[in-house]
């Protein structure tokens, strides 16, 4: 989430920020959240988050077009104990160069089995997925489905997920109507189709998405709260070729138990336990905070 600034924004935030210090540990299935401080002038923003199988190695993206990989160093219980990442590094588009400031506005992560990183950006004319066959090397450029340039400027693609097949899955933030379910689009033999939607409920919008180890579908929503804070709410769906269903939620949170969570990751543990570990955007600003938040799924 990018340039919400106001009052309303900067006191909700403050005020959640305080109640935190007191707030209930979350919803049922809470395993820890951990504050993530790092000093690097491009820490910050995060919105995407690839967890590896195991869950110690990661890839951050940030909004600001950055990235960095790191370990997540956990305790006998899995429990996060620390962070380490290397320093952020500015993706690179098809050039070789850094995006413009229009065109960086990374928000959504996958990793196909191969080890291809792909990206999906939103902005003015920018909603696209690019491909990674190296992170630190230049991005390869897919086609566009015509929906893409006339999305919202700042609420196209910030969902993004890979099934095992490698079929990419995007939706944008918003579906235009609180009535209106989300437009969900398809990339494979390389073509994009819209084969399928999302239905969705309430006030909350979408940031982020992840097909499990279990291959299904989750996705990630969060709703702003005003001087209440963020609520995030995390669906699972049955995925097949013709679209989803068996809905259920599988964690949900009151207003101001997190920050502004964006990026998710699910993964299994030792232990056999679907994990889901999801990072918040402090849209740089001195009173929001960076935070790894886990909680384990049932099955």
């Amino acid at each position: 989430m990018r340039r919400r600034t106001g009052l309303a924004l900067i006191a909700g935030s403050v005020l959640a920020l305080a109640m935190r210090g007191s707030a209930t540990a979350g919803p049922h299935g809470f395993r820890g959240a951990y504050r993530w401080r790092m000093d690097d002038p491009e820490f910050g923003g995060l919105s995407a988050l690839n967890v590896f199988p195991g869950g110690t190695r990661f890839i951050a993206i940030s909004d600001h077009g950055a990235w960095t990989e790191g370990r997540i160093h956990r305790d006998a219980a899995g429990i996060i104990k620390d962070v380490t990442a290397a320093p952020f590094r500015l993706l690179l588009g098809a050039d070789g160069q850094p995006f413009k400031e229009a065109r960086r506005d990374s928000e959504g992560v996958a990793v196909a089995r191969d080890g291809t990183v792909y990206i999906s950006f939103e902005g003015p004319q920018a909603a696209r997925v690019l491909r990674y066959p190296r992170l630190d090397g230049p991005a390869e450029n897919l086609t566009r489905h015509p929906d893409f340039p006339r999305m919202q400027e700042n609420s196209s693609l910030e969902a993004l997920a890979i099934g095992p097949d490698g079929t990419l899955y995007t939706l944008p933030e918003r579906s235009g109507a609180l009535d209106r379910p989300f437009p969900v689009y398809r990339y494979r033999a390389g073509t994009w189709d819209k084969p399928f939607t999302v239905p969705r409920r309430g006030n909350y919008l979408a940031v982020s998405a992840d097909v499990g180890p279990d291959g299904r579908f989750y996705l990630l929503e969060r709703d702003f709260r005003g001087l209440s804070g963020f609520a995030s709410r995390l669906r699972r769906f049955a995925l097949d070729g013709s679209g989803v269903s068996q809905e259920v939620t599988v964690m949900e949170s009151a207003p101001g138990t997190h920050d502004n969570l964006e990026g998710l990751s699910v993964w299994r543990d030792a232990g056999g336990v679907l994990v889901a570990t999801m990072v918040s955007d402090d849209n740089f600003r001195f009173f929001q905070t960076t935070e790894l938040v886990e909680y384990a799924l049932p099955d």
